[in-house]
């Protein structure tokens, strides 16, 4: 049974221009140490960078909360298996959140163009 539903759009100039101006400071405070090496060893980071953002925004909305209500972007933490697949696994309040919620697991599907990363959450009981 679908719990809820997010998406989100981020450009990913933004992104790149945060990452820029704050450094390893930005990519603490957003990013997991695994998110960040998948990330900065791709060609184009910033995309990955980004894609990883909007996911995490999307699966906020999944959780009825945002960062302003006491999730850390880290708590929620976008995986890719060996086959390709991407998974989130939350930690912290974000997996509090989901168990007050009866949710077992978070569906994320990823994309992006030139400009744009986009994703999309399900959060399933």
């Amino acid at each position: 049974m679908i719990a809820g539903i997010g998406v989100d759009s981020v450009e990913i100039a933004r992104i790149e221009a945060l990452w820029q101006r704050g450094g390893e400071r930005f990519l603490t405070r957003i990013f997991t140490p695994a998110e960040q090496r998948y990330c900065l060893a791709r060609h184009r980071p910033g995309e990955s960078l980004a894609a990883r953002f909007a996911a995490k925004e999307a699966v906020m909305k999944c959780l009825g909360l945002g960062w302003t209500e006491g999730l850390t972007f880290v708590e929620i933490e976008v995986e890719r298996a060996p086959n390709g697949a991407v998974g989130v696994r939350l930690h912290g309040a974000a997996a509090g959140r989901a168990a007050a919620l009866a949710i077992a697991r978070v569906h994320v599907s990823l994309t992006h163009t030139a400009e744009l990363a986009t994703a999309f959450a399900v959060a399933e009981r």
